[in-house]
């Protein structure tokens, strides 16, 4: 199954995904999760919220209740007290990634809205990256 770009779709943990990815993920949402987070039906007809965050090659659904959101920001150094990502992480992941066409560093809302939130979801068995 693919989004409609054509890209597939990878459906993941947080933790499980790459730390490249985490790190652009972090750098595509420096404020937070919890608020970015979609809800669709799964296979199974079941409500699942995940974060969206689409690269060239695939588009990904990262795993997550708002309540995970937060203990993932609560508990990453790379965020400080209020949730925000810090300025000095924030300069090296710009450093790394800011060459990456599908970074913004401002919220992409539009993107998300797009997205048909009712589509069965996918098998778990995709491709890491």
């Amino acid at each position: 199954m693919s989004q409609t770009s054509g890209k597939p779709r990878v459906i993941k943990d947080f933790d499980k995904l790459e730390e490249r990815i985490q790190e652009q993920i972090k750098l595509n949402y420096p404020y937070g999760f919890a608020e970015s987070l979609i809800r669709f039906t799964n296979k199974d007809g079941l409500y699942v919220s995940a974060l969206p965050f689409e690269t060239d090659e695939k588009y990904y659904l990262v795993r997550m209740t708002v309540e995970r959101a937060e203990e993932i920001i609560e508990d990453d150094d790379d965020f400080d007290e209020d949730g925000n990502l810090r300025d000095d992480v924030k300069e090296d992941y710009n450093d790394k990634y800011g060459d990456l066409d599908y970074i913004n560093s401002d919220d992409d809302e539009e993107e998300t809205d797009s997205y048909s939130k009712d589509k069965p979801e996918p098998d778990d068995d995709e491709d890491d990256d």
